[in-house]
């Protein structure tokens, strides 16, 4: 971390923050291709997302070599384009993480960097910025900054509604941004209407039953449990543990199938793996946390949904491989579900956590209590 010194910098070369935009002060002493007008910006950075593109910067900030032919060329600046469709996505994804984290602050700059290459990449009118836009747009009402919050959202708005042809993709997005910001604002109607239009896209793109939309029948379940629905409410809840219990039960069942047959399956089924990148992880955790806080709150603890969405969230962490919190909450199901009459569930729990102790040593005695409760 280096202040600029005055020779060091081009002549009638004007430099900026990476995080404002403001006159800059002082220069990333790593990469020497960054600036920032402060101490306070440059730690921000750094800490968001700098510290990982540090070097990844160089590059892609300083003057192309010299080439001897036109195919040369060509291919330099394809490789440019390429480090900087890399940078894209890992920038994006890691603000979207800090985003299901609940870290708004620190998922701006990353946004900002995902921003600034896309548009050099694809140009500042086209639909491949919006996403960024829209990261930024979260952030910004996860801070309270409703004011910016509108600016990002009508830049993308006006992008969208400029262009020949939009993924549903990006219209789910969209209208996802529009629900939070009306959310924020106490406007349920619009916020209710914007997440319908989210639900309708997203089922689209992915399907009705796929992962990738139950944040939207999630989101939609919070509008109505603001005001106070909480028959609606429960049964969005529902439907989105329903959709996350299928698609995580699914490598759980190879894994059992593996143990009792090995010769059927391949190694690969005993691995433990969510199929989920990190920020998918991320939000697949705080959605069903989140759901499980208000399940514990609002409905009978030895209800049906209270221990189905405990197995959910024990089956996720069991496949991150947090063994202990997926002990717990596997635990706590097993020992409700003993007292309800479905017996099938009663079973399947118990097939869990010897799954969990299995690959835990500390929980690794417990298999036998679990195999003897029967």
């Amino acid at each position: 971390m280096n202040e600029i010194y005055p020779l060091a910098v081009p002549k009638g070369r004007k430099l900026k923050c990476e995080v404002c935009e403001a006159p800059a002060e002082r220069m990333c002493g790593a990469c020497t291709v960054t600036f920032y007008c402060g101490v306070a910006h440059q730690r921000a950075d750094w800490t968001s997302i700098h510290e990982k593109i540090c070097q990844l910067l160089i590059p892609l900030r300083t003057t192309m070599p010299f080439y001897n032919s036109e195919e040369e060329r060509k291919h330099g600046r394809e490789q440019l384009v390429q480090r900087q469709k890399h940078l894209i996505e890992l920038c994006y994804k890691v603000s979207q993480k800090y985003l299901f984290e609940g870290k708004h602050e620190e998922s701006v700059p990353a946004a900002l960097h995902s921003l600034r290459f896309r548009i050099n990449v694809y140009g500042a009118n086209s639909v491949q910025v919006v996403p960024a836009y829209l990261l930024l747009t979260e952030a910004s009402i996860g801070l309270g900054q409703i004011v910016q919050a509108e600016e990002y959202l009508a830049q993308a708005q006006w992008i969208v509604l400029k262009a020949t042809e939009c993924s549903d993709e990006i219209q789910s997005l969209l209208h996802r941004n529009l629900g939070l910001l009306h959310t924020a604002k106490g406007n349920y109607e619009e916020a209710r209407y914007h997440l319908a239009n989210d639900i309708y896209h997203a089922s689209c793109e992915y399907g009705t039953d796929n992962i990738r939309i139950s944040a939207a029948y999630f989101l939609m379940a919070n509008v109505f449990l603001h005001q106070k629905k909480m028959d609606v409410a429960g049964s969005l809840y529902t439907k989105v543990t329903d959709i996350w219990h299928t698609y995580l039960d699914q490598p759980i069942q190879n894994q059992l199938h593996a143990i009792k047959k090995p010769t059927d399956i391949l190694a690969k089924e005993l691995e433990n793996d969510t199929g989920l990148d990190e920020p998918q992880e991320s939000e697949a955790i705080h959605i069903l946390e989140t759901i499980l806080e208000i399940r514990e709150h609002t409905v009978e603890e030895k209800s049906q949904t209270t221990i189905k969405i405990l197995k959910t969230v024990a089956m996720l962490h069991y496949l991150m491989m947090n063994l202990s919190k997926a002990h717990e909450l596997a635990l706590k199901a097993y020992l409700l579900s003993r007292e309800l009459p479905n017996k099938e569930e009663f079973e399947a729990l118990r097939e869990l956590l010897s799954l969990i102790a299995s690959k835990n040593p500390v929980t690794l005695k417990s298999a036998k209590f679990y195999n003897q409760t029967l």
